[in-house]
């Protein structure tokens, strides 16, 4: 009896015994399963390809439009000049400047006829633009214009419309002068010409110059 007891109780404790190491084994590997499968993370999206920055040649023109009124007679070589783009700039067909870009200029020459001997003369050229928030360094060729120098000019227009060239036909010349003014007032901005006094030299608000890049400018692409 005693020798049946002993041998039942060994029975048992052996079967205890084994599925103890049967529970304790399968925990782990569902422990290590589950961190595996937290682990497992979606694969990384490239990002997507940057276009290549897009390079303005020397010679290539920008025109833009002066936002404030400058003079000979009241600003000093080294003014700041505040202009926008007038018209959008494209290379092999594509926009690279749009229009309306904020762009900087330097007044590089302020003579006015009072202060110097001789015509009065101003000259100014761009510093730089701004295109999708970035500002770029520019070289540019400068434009100057002097009392002395009507008929010359090539590169600057202004917003004189009929009206203005009625009132300078009539100065210049009474009705007759009025006709030919009215006439010709609207392509006033076609041709060109800063307001030019019979003593210094003003370049009003809007009025439209083009320079020319003297070097290559590289501007960053668009992402659109």
């Amino acid at each position: 009896m005693r020798n049946n007891a002993l041998v039942g109780s060994l029975a048992v404790v052996v079967l205890l015994a084994v599925g103890g190491c049967g529970q304790s084994g399968s925990a782990p590997e569902s422990a290590a399963s589950e961190a595996e499968g937290r682990n497992v993370a979606a694969p990384a999206r490239a990002p997507a390809p940057r276009p290549q920055p897009i390079v303005l040649p020397a010679g290539t023109a920008i025109e833009v439009t002066v936002d404030q009124s400058v003079s000979s007679k009241t600003n000093n070589a080294g003014d700041r000049v505040v202009a926008s783009v007038a018209a959008p700039v494209f290379v092999n067909g594509k926009q690279v400047i749009p229009s309306g870009s904020a762009v900087s200029g330097t007044i590089t020459v302020a003579k006015s006829a009072g202060r110097f001997r001789g015509n009065a003369e101003l000259a100014l050229t761009l510093n730089s633009v701004t295109v999708d928030g970035k500002t770029y360094d520019l070289q540019t060729s400068t434009f100057s214009e002097t009392t002395g120098s009507r008929g010359k000019r090539t590169a600057i227009t202004t917003g004189v419309g009929a009206a203005a060239g009625a009132v300078i036909g009539a100065i210049a010349g009474g009705g007759k002068g009025a006709a030919i003014g009215a006439g010709t007032g609207a392509g006033a901005g076609a041709v060109g010409g800063a307001v030019t006094g019979e003593r210094d030299v003003t370049f009003p608000a809007e009025t439209r110059i083009t320079f020319e890049l003297s070097q290559p400018v590289t501007i960053q692409a668009p992402l659109s």
